[in-house]
């Protein structure tokens, strides 16, 4: 098995009029997040990933046009028990953030090795349900911020 990258997107999916879209994990049941996953390659840039996980995850596709680069990434302590994906050493993931804002919500096609369920919230209630602290952080900035969704 290749080690996954240290580098990943999260790509927060959410309504114009502030709900956000949120996907328990399988393999860990009760944790919910938005959209993640690492590069796939060292040449693949974080915009093309961000599309590429979107798509597989939840069956949404998006042009590149639509899709929110953040210009934020986060860099954190990968937890120990998913370690063993990444090379020998590896402790630490930078993570680039994204948002596709969407007029409403729409249905989505989960990958059922990857999530279980999905959930739309309103920003504060999606946020506070989020296990990772930086993807509660992004959907807490994206709430805030009128040029990236209503309150």
């Amino acid at each position: 098995m290749t080690s996954k990258l240290p580098v990943s997107v999260l790509v927060v999916v959410h309504t114009a009029q502030g709900e956000v879209l949120l996907l328990e994990r399988a393999a860990r049941p009760g944790f919910w997040q938005s959209v993640t996953g690492s590069l796939d390659h060292r040449d693949e840039p974080p915009a093309e990933a961000a599309r590429r996980e979107l798509r597989e995850e939840t069956g949404l596709a998006a042009r590149p046009t639509e899709l929110r680069a953040w210009n934020l990434a986060y860099t954190f302590e990968i937890f120990a028990q998913w370690r063993h994906r990444f090379a020998p050493g590896t402790t630490h993931n930078t993570e680039h953030v994204f948002s596709l804002e969407l007029p409403a919500r729409v249905p989505v096609v989960l990958a059922p090795q990857e999530h279980v369920a999905c959930l739309w919230l309103p920003w504060r209630d999606a946020a506070a349900k989020c296990f990772s602290w930086s993807n509660r952080d992004a959907i807490r900035i994206l709430g805030a911020s009128p040029a990236r969704c209503a309150r």
